[in-house]
């Protein structure tokens, strides 16, 4: 049958994975088709109307770094801004936006609507058209190892859409979400759904599982909305935004709201409240056995919260606005699929709550997922060729998660369809590439969600350098334009400039009379495993600076208890220029009052390369280890089978995944460091042996 367009690739699906995947392949000038069942919820909240936190906030800041558009958008739209744990090491510095819900949805599709080489298409993706792969060219290693076949016999040309038609595509990136035969769960109520009032995905879902993917069923769910005229307010502690806020893109300067932020508020269920849920949970469909599908461990059920934890009296909830034109309430930490009736009976038990009216109930959803392990390190499909899929789809929870997969699958796609080399980011240089390789070395059998106690090294991969690792690479592929590129070499510039004077100037006395107060040391972070970020503010004595003079500034500034916000005024005088860029306000800055948020970020990572210097130059030692390992490619003709001394059970997982890399079969769980020898020695082994076929062919 004939097709009906032509695209260079198409997308399926309009979430937070799908946006990012189809402006990436638009900006790097491939003709793109975005497929959405709804065209007016694209990029649709369906859960809490926030981005960033712990972790999530490192990987928006990626994306932004990368060229995405998450960061940006977030910043037009976000109604309260706060940058969590400072009271830590720098490594766990995290943003997090309270967004406006429908100024969101709308400002995503103002964004991808203006994008040439874009169009956005409303249909359901029914099946993909597939073909046999005729490119039958072999593949070289990155170490010169013989040529064999590609591995993939299927190659993916186009969808089908509902209702008949055949899109072609060179490329098909699938990001459906929580849609692929998507089932909410209310109380004993079941209604087939991606998204409430939304339908399902099903017949694309029953696509993937006759071409062979292993599906693994997962679950999620969402909290009840209420109508904050219903609130006492006056029940609840305030939770304001940041003064000045740190926005999420590199290329913001100042946030859209920053004068009009608006608060959360901190509210606690009380022993009542879980006295309701225990006597109802048998009608929870998670405890039922209505629910047999696995949902995301760090983000439980209120039910799941009260039968865990049967100890404790209270659990913190937080009651966020969904936007600026709206009086709807998310209630954070009550996720739920308790009945309606015990939703309510539990809201009204919390002081505050008394009388709100709840204007959405709460609920679960199960949906499927592709086991991860399925996918290669570019987001490729191991048995389809250019068939990519990215976000939920893959087993992770969030839409920063997602967003990350969407622009790494897009740009790997249009690499492919380009005929250019894909982009493959190692654990060394990005969140982005941890969960990557997380997902395909290990799996899944739960909701994926990033922590920074997931990284070997994040100290290096903070919020602050995200644009120093990833930006060039972003630049190669045509993702970041001549404007940004010249503000962040210019910012290069700034830091490097301002590092070698704080090295090289030294502390005279005149400088001490500017010196600011400094913090006093705390002790160190439970969690991160670095000092502590000082938090108390303490003036330095006569004597205390005294003893410093003579020493360079690098030398005050390694001491725990100093922050560079005391030196300040000092490096103004030293480095106008700094200080002047972007702000205005410089003059004021050497008056002793505030400065942008922008300027100070700056500053606090200079700060951080100096305070933090030997922490760094070990870590430096250690990823230089780890890249050597992730250097040494595992051919894709590799025989596990073959191998003498790996087990039938390492076997069969090795043979299963297949890793690209020494270094990713090392972090399959189960995978022993002989077994990873033995694999290191066959390859040598096996790559003779085919070279003397080959040439006997010959």
């Amino acid at each position: 049958m004939p097709f009906t367009e032509h695209f260079d690739v198409a997308v399926v699906g309009a979430g937070h994975a799908g946006c990012e995947a189809a402006m990436a392949c638009a900006r790097m000038g491939l003709k793109t088709a975005l497929f959405t069942l709804n065209v007016d919820l694209i990029a649709q909240m369906s859960c809490n109307p926030a981005i960033g936190g712990i972790a999530k906030g490192h990987l928006v800041r990626e994306v932004d770094a990368l060229g995405g558009i998450m960061g940006e958008v977030t910043d037009a739209v976000g109604i309260q801004f706060r940058l969590l744990n400072t009271s830590r090491g720098p490594a766990v510095w995290s943003p997090r936006a309270q967004c406006d819900k429908q100024a969101y949805r709308l400002k995503m599709k103002e964004v991808l609507e203006s994008q040439p080489n874009l169009k956005i298409k409303q249909a359901e993706v029914a099946d993909l058209i597939l073909e046999p792969h005729a490119t039958t060219s072999p593949e070289v290693s990155s170490d010169s190892q013989p040529l064999a076949p590609n591995p993939q016999p299927l190659v993916c040309r186009g969808v089908v859409l509902r209702d008949g038609r055949r899109i072609h595509a060179d490329a098909v990136i699938i990001t459906t979400g929580t849609f692929l035969n998507g089932l909410i769960h209310c109380g004993e109520q079941q209604i087939p759904a991606g998204r409430s009032g939304e339908p399902p995905a099903q017949m694309l879902g029953e696509s993937l599982r006759r071409m062979g993917f292993r599906v693994v069923r997962l679950k999620t769910g969402t909290p009840p909305r209420l109508d904050g005229r219903s609130i006492d307010w006056n029940k609840f502690a305030v939770q304001p935004g940041d003064e000045d806020p740190t926005p999420f893109s590199f290329r913001t300067k100042r946030v859209h709201h920053h004068d009009t932020q608006i608060p959360c508020h901190i509210a606690f269920t009380t022993p009542d409240t879980h006295r309701i849920i225990r006597e109802n949970v048998h009608r929870s469909p998670m405890y039922s056995g209505q629910i047999q599908s696995i949902g995301p461990r760090y983000c439980p059920s209120i039910e799941d919260k009260i039968v865990k934890f049967p100890d404790k009296e209270t659990h913190q909830i937080f009651l966020e606005p969904e936007g600026l034109h709206t009086h709807e309430v998310y209630v954070n930490g009550m996720s739920t699929s308790l009945p309606v009736e015990v939703q309510q009976a539990m809201i009204a038990s919390i002081p505050g709550l008394e009388n709100a009216d709840m204007l959405r109930p709460g609920y679960a959803i199960e949906y499927d997922s592709v086991d991860p392990t399925e996918l290669t390190r570019t987001l490729e499909t191991k048995k389809v060729a250019r068939l990519y899929l990215a976000g939920q789809i893959n087993g992770t929870s969030g839409y920063e998660e997602a967003a990350c997969q969407g622009i790494m699958a897009g740009i790997n796609a249009a690499l492919a369809v380009q005929g250019k080399e894909s982009l493959v980011l190692d654990r060394t240089e990005a969140y982005t590439a941890i969960l990557i390789d997380d997902l395909i070395s290990k799996g899944t059998n739960e909701p994926y969600r990033m922590f920074t106690s997931r990284a070997e090294f994040r100290l290096h991969l903070r919020i602050d350098n995200a644009d120093t690792r990833l930006t060039p690479h972003g630049r190669r592929v045509g993702l970041i334009n001549d404007a940004a590129w010249a503000d962040y070499l210019a910012k290069q510039e700034r830091l490097s400039a301002m590092k070698q004077v704080i090295e090289k100037t030294r502390l005279t006395r005149e400088m001490t009379e500017k010196i600011g107060p400094w913090s006093s040391v705390v002790g160190r972070s439970q969690n991160t495993g670095e000092p502590d970020r000082p938090h108390t503010d303490q003036q330095p004595t006569t004597n205390d600076l005294a003893s410093l003079v003579g020493s360079t500034l690098a030398q005050l500034l390694r001491r725990p208890e100093v922050r560079i916000d005391a030196l300040a005024p000092i490096l103004a005088d030293l480095l106008p220029g700094f200080f002047s860029h972007e702000d205005p306000r410089s003059s004021a800055l050497i008056r002793g009052e505030r400065f942008s948020s922008q300027v100070l970020n700056e500053l606090r990572a200079v700060e951080t390369e100096i305070k933090y210097a030997g922490y760094l130059d070990q870590q430096q030692k250690s990823i230089e280890r780890l890249k050597k390992s992730e250097q040494r490619t595992i051919p894709s003709w590799f025989d596990y089978a073959s191998v003498s001394g790996l087990s039938r059970e390492m076997k069969e997982k090795l043979q299963r995944i297949r890793p690209q890399t020494i270094g990713q079969a090392s972090r399959i769980p189960g995978v022993t460091p002989a077994a990873v020898s033995l694999v290191n020695v066959y390859i040598e082994i096996q790559a003779k042996k085919l070279q003397q076929a080959q040439q006997l062919a010959d």
